[in-house]
Order: structure tokens, then C-alpha cells, then sequence
């Protein structure tokens, strides 16, 4: 999963940042408003955490309000230092999500971030499952045919992002945009690593074949 946190505070950014790597999301970083409305507009996310007074053009507030003017749906939490309950409902009514106070634990914002997740219908299971491959998404742990597999967090991240998309084409560039960070280094055949890695885990210890690739196109986990 893909996270984008638009912070000016240098310190707290960098401290969600290394706190939402642990638990394998992709995270990308913006420090200022017009930075952060740019990517926030432009970028595939699965979640926005925004600070409501970050400074530029466009404050936490305007950013939000552009995603949902544009028919971007990705939850938003906002963050603040105004905890009034007048500024929680203008915060809410701009469109955001959930609203969380500064200062916050970690434990609090990452338990957030998951039910910010968890909402949309199709990404409410915890737990995947396709044919004889099971995945806890909240345990990181992976399994076929009961046999447990040892994944990397990209490769963790590479079979999730597969595992939500069964028996459907993906493309490289939709891959990279929800496994890997918008400032990741990615050379041509960075995910054909990746799924040469994942297929000698997943696939070659076993009878059948799960991930495909389609020629001219992407990727596919299904059956032959």
C-alpha cells in the first residue's frame, strides 16, 4: 500500500515516514503545500495523511478540498494542532476522513492509517485469498498449500498489490506506482526482478503456476 504524507515539520515527517516503512507501506514525503497538492492530485495513493496548516499556496484544508473537486476518493487523515470541535468539523466537511490532534501517538495514527484502508470495499479483507495462496496482511504472513513462505517487504508489497488485483492484467507502471516510493530508483527491469523472485517462492515449489505474464501488457495472478 501507498502512503503520501504532506508535512512541513521535518522531524514529524520523517518520524511517519520510518514508522509506515515498518509496517511495509510505500512512503512518499512532501514538505510543503504546493509539493504536496501536486502529488496529492497527480499520484495513485491508498492513503494521505495532511497536515492542515502546511505552508505554500494551498494549506491542508485546499488540498483536500482539490482531491475531491477532481473525484480523487483517497482517504484522508488530517492533522493539526487546532483541536477545537469547530475545527474538527470544518476539517471533516472539507473532506477529509478522520482528523487527528498533534500531538499523537504512533501506535494511534498507524491503527488510523489501517482502518483508513480497510474502508473501501475492495480492500476491506485483511486476509487474501486466492486458490491454495493465502496472505495476512495484517500478520505479514503468507502461505500456500499451508506451506508458510518468507517474503522481503517488496516482495511482500509486489504479491499484496497482485493478490488485490486476482485474474486481472496489471501493468508495470501500475505496479510501480503502488509498490514503490515516487522518488524510488526503478530501472527497466526492476519488476521482472521482482516477480522472477516472487515465482521462485510462490510458483516453483509447487504444481501450478500462479503468477503470469502477459506479453505486451503486464502481469497476472490467476490460472493458466
Amino acid at each position: 500500500m501507498r502512503v503520501l504524507v504532506i508535512e512541513d515539520d521535518h522531524k514529524i515527517a520523517n518520524a511517519l515516514k520510518k514508522a509506515l516503512e515498518q509496517e511495509k507501506y510505500a512512503v512518499d514525503v512532501s514538505y510543503d503545500g504546493d509539493d504536496g497538492y501536486a502529488m496529492a492530485t497527480t499520484e495513485p495513493y491508498d492513503v494521505a495523511i495532511v497536515d492542515r496548516m502546511i505552508p505554500g499556496e494551498y494549506n491542508g484544508l485546499q488540498i483536500v478540498q482539490a482531491m475531491r473537486q477532481a473525484k480523487i476518493h483517497t482517504p484522508v487523515l488530517l492533522l493539526t494542532a487546532l483541536g477545537s470541535i469547530r475545527d474538527r468539523t470544518k476539517g471533516l466537511d472539507s473532506g477529509a476522513d478522520d482528523y487527528l490532534v498533534k500531538p499523537f501517538a504512533l501506535e494511534e495514527l498507524l491503527a488510523r492509517v489501517r482502518a483508513l484502508i480497510r474502508r473501501p470495499a475492495e480492500q476491506q479483507a485483511t486476509v487474501l485469498q486466492y486458490k491454495d495462496l493465502s496472505m495476512d496482511t495484517n500478520n505479514f504472513v503468507v502461505k500456500r498449500a499451508d506451506k508458510t513462505i518468507n517474503l522481503t517487504s517488496r516482495e511482500f508489497s509486489l504479491l499484496e498489490y497482485l493478490m488485490r488485483n486476482p485474474e486481472r492484467t496489471v501493468t508495470k507502471d501500475a505496479i510501480i506506482s503502488h509498490v514503490w516510493n515516487y522518488d524510488a530508483d526503478i530501472l527497466p527491469n526492476t519488476v521482472e526482478v521482482y516477480i522472477k523472485y516472487l515465482r521462485g517462492k510462490i510458483d516453483a515449489p509447487f504444481k501450478t503456476n500462479l503468477i503470469h505474464t502477459i506479453r505486451g501488457f503486464g502481469y497476472r495472478l490467476g490460472e493458466s
